[in-house]
């Protein structure tokens, strides 16, 4: 039986233009609806996208009044909503976001909805009148608690708070504390990732307040009025919150493409976790609504090891990178480069370097081989049975595709795109093998088999091009154009019949060249690092193979691919912890020039970073984790932010240690800078304040 599934992103609000955190939650919603649908052509399942935008509260009426818009002027204030709301929806258009709905707390339908759940919150005795005396941050638009702040300020945003003394409406959220701590207890995939879930157990098992859902119009005029109060209007969030609800059949009953409530998923930054998580689920079980079915909060993009702020000036304009780029390009980085739920830092330079490889080099680089050596037959491949490695890795990577989206916890997105890349890659060596320019000028025979190896690379192509649809739609709609199908024709199979009919097209990812540095020059001494980490080569290693040291029970002997001409040899005191097959083709992170060292007689070019745990697991083994540098390829460079890697020949052990390393929030720091590499952070699954060596 086919279902519809129910994706939603926060709704933004408009008191400023989209930015580079609005654009990765939408782009990462999109993404997630375009296989969604791509996945469910068989079954004919159907995906239902929603977003939009904010538009009441005291930031949006402050917004409109450094503009001269009067507060009580509700014609000018929907007026400037008007223009906010229509910037969104043009920059989602420029980036190629297909939403069903984009919804606007304005509109009629939701203002009466939002109305008509006060109105049974409060026949069910759930909302009470009480003055309050609170610490209120205008820019949360909420009151905190002594203990909550921060400095004395906001702990979220680090602004000012004021203190106000005001009656307000009151919603008893404390009434659904056991009850919904029940619920996320009994369901470990409610709230993802695992240590966001962690973080709302831990709130919850604190005293739980009330809930104060209304603001007086003396102080702000701009929102839904109180059907039971018209001196009052709706606290902005439940407002913003029950928008979900609206664009459900359970509130717009008359709207034959609404999906049936509840979402399937609310994609979230982390910073609203506490609102989605406690807020509206307590609401819900008030109201007899069923809960979402998840929540996935996502990380931050960082400058710097520093969130993006319009007040510090550290923000990325998605539009901006998109006439720069170009959307599909931008789309991909983003994708490509944040482990889902993880913090991810972002630098202009990361960002051509992703492309120039993973675009340029991989997916546009076998399109125009094929296309170019095409013309031998006329621009058409008729299709020849051949030996080839081709069906079966594009076959590994549509199940691994397959296998992301039937996990039970949430879709990681970034592993789809490296499942895709695989076909990509797999192609480019298909042709190093083939050597496909020789058999153009050499015998018919030889030119039989041409057409039988282009006929075998177009059809990986188009399987690549079909898997990296959602990420990039326009892109690959182009690609597969070029070999004469849409999207919508490409099946996901390998096929063992059909002709490719080709057209030529202008390179799909040129690469973008790079400009050296002012006063750079080649040749010349340069000044030490400023930092000793500058000097470490840390890179994306995989562990090709395991064996037993012969002269020590402690240390595993291991060959790994770190990017060089040869595979090396590292010994490592993995042994107690890991066996050999959990190691096996796992990537791990690599101190590629520490100075070779004899470790009982087997010489060892370099060390793995691990973390260690907290107690010994149940197999009575010690825990340590390994560093994991999320999507990265073997050879990837690891990176702190905003420090430039210098790295030295040959490093001692006790220059390494001149770098401690710790695990913060999942990833690995080096002080308060998080380590990358240009695909994405470095993770370790240990606890906050783990050393990593």
């Amino acid at each position: 039986m086919s279902r519809t599934f129910y994706v939603t992103t926060p709704i933004y609000y408009v008191n400023d233009v989209p930015h580079i955190g609005h654009a990765y939650t939408t782009i990462l919603a999109d993404v997630l609806a375009r296989y969604r649908r791509l996945f469910g052509r068989e079954s004919g399942d159907t995906t239902y996208f929603l977003t939009g935008t904010d538009e009441h509260g005291q930031k949006v009426q402050q917004a409109a009044a450094k503009r001269g818009i009067d507060p009580n002027d509700a014609a000018a204030l929907r007026a400037y909503c008007d223009g906010y709301a229509a910037r969104f929806q043009e920059a989602w258009k420029d980036l190629n976001i297909g939403y069903d709905r984009f919804i606007r707390t304005t509109e009629a339908d939701h203002i009466a909805f939002v109305r008509e759940q006060f109105r049974k919150l409060q026949a069910k005795g759930f909302i009470y009148t009480q003055e309050y005396a609170g610490w209120y941050s205008t820019t949360e638009e909420r009151f905190f608690g002594e203990d909550e702040l921060v400095d004395g300020k906001d702990p979220i945003s680090g602004r000012a708070v004021e203190w106000i003394t005001e009656k307000n409406y009151f919603f008893k959220m404390s009434a659904f504390k056991d009850r919904l701590l029940a619920h996320i207890e009994a369901n470990p995939t409610f709230i993802q990732p695992d240590f966001r879930r962690n973080e709302v157990l831990g709130f919850l098992r604190q005293p739980l307040n009330d809930l104060c859902v209304s603001r007086p119009k003396s102080r702000l005029a701009w929102g839904v009025s109180l059907p039971f109060d018209e001196d009052y209007v709706s606290y902005v969030w439940v407002d913003a919150l029950l928008n979900y609800v609206t664009a459900s059949k359970a509130g717009s009953p008359g709207d034959p493409n609404a999906p049936e409530w509840p979402a399937d998923l609310h994609l979230i930054g982390k910073d609203i976790l506490t609102t989605h998580a406690v807020y509206f689920p307590t609401i819900l079980m008030a109201l007899d609504l069923p809960l979402p079915k998840q929540i996935l909060a996502h990380g931050w993009w960082l400058i710097d090891n520093a969130r993006m702020s319009k007040t510090t000036g550290n923000v990325v304009s998605p539009l901006a990178m998109k006439d720069k780029y170009g959307a599909d390009a931008f789309r991909f980085f983003l994708i490509r480069a944040m482990a889902v739920g993880q913090d991810a830092s972002f630098t202009e330079d990361d960002f051509v370097k992703t492309i120039n490889s993973d675009l340029a080099n991989d997916v546009g680089n076998g399109l125009s081989r094929v296309l170019k050596l095409g013309e031998t037959f006329g621009s058409k491949l008729e299709y020849r049975p051949a030996d080839s490695v081709l069906p079966g890795t594009a076959r590994l990577a549509i199940e691994g595709n397959k296998d992301v989206f039937s996990s039970l916890k949430f879709p990681r997105l970034e592993k789809t795109v490296e499942n895709a890349l695989t076909i990509f890659k797999g192609v480019n060596q298909y042709f190093e093998a083939k050597a496909p320019w020789k058999l153009a000028k050499g015998s018919d025979a030889d030119k039989e088999e041409l057409e039988t190896v282009l006929w075998h690379a177009a059809e990986a192509l188009r399987i690549g091009f079909t898997l990296l649809h959602p990420v990039m739609p326009g892109k690959m709609d182009e690609a597969l154009a070029a070999l004469g199908l849409t999207a919508e024709t490409s099946p996901l199979e390998w096929r063992t019949s059909g002709t490719f009919s080709l057209t030529s097209i202008p390179p799909l990812f040129p690469r973008i060249e790079t400009k050296k540095a002012e006063g750079a020059s080649t040749g010349s001494a340069t000044s030490a690092p400023s930092d000793p980490f500058a000097v470490l080569d840390l890179r994306a290693a995989k562990i090709l193979s395991v064996d037993n040291h012969p002269e020590a029970e402690a240390l595993y002997v291991l060959k790994v691919d770190a990017g060089d001409a040869e595979s090396r040899t590292v010994c490592a005191g993995l042994r107690r912890h890991f066996s050999p097959e959990e190691l096996t083709g796992r990537i791990a992170v690599l101190v590629a020039n520490l100075k070779p060292a004899k470790l009982r007689g087997i010489e060892s070019h370099g060390m793995l970073l691990a973390a260690d745990g907290i107690a010994v697991g149940v197999d009575g083994r010690p825990p340590l984790h390994l560093a994991t540098p999320e999507g990265a390829a073997a050879g990837d460079p690891v990176s702190a932010a905003g420090i430039e890697r210098a790295p030295k020949a040959q490093i001692k052990i006790q220059e390494f240690d001149k770098c401690p390393l710790v695990v913060k929030n999942g990833q690995v720091h080096y002080g308060e800078k998080a380590l990358s590499t240009p695909k994405g952070p470095v993770t370790a699954q240990a606890p906050d304040g783990a050393g990593v060596h």
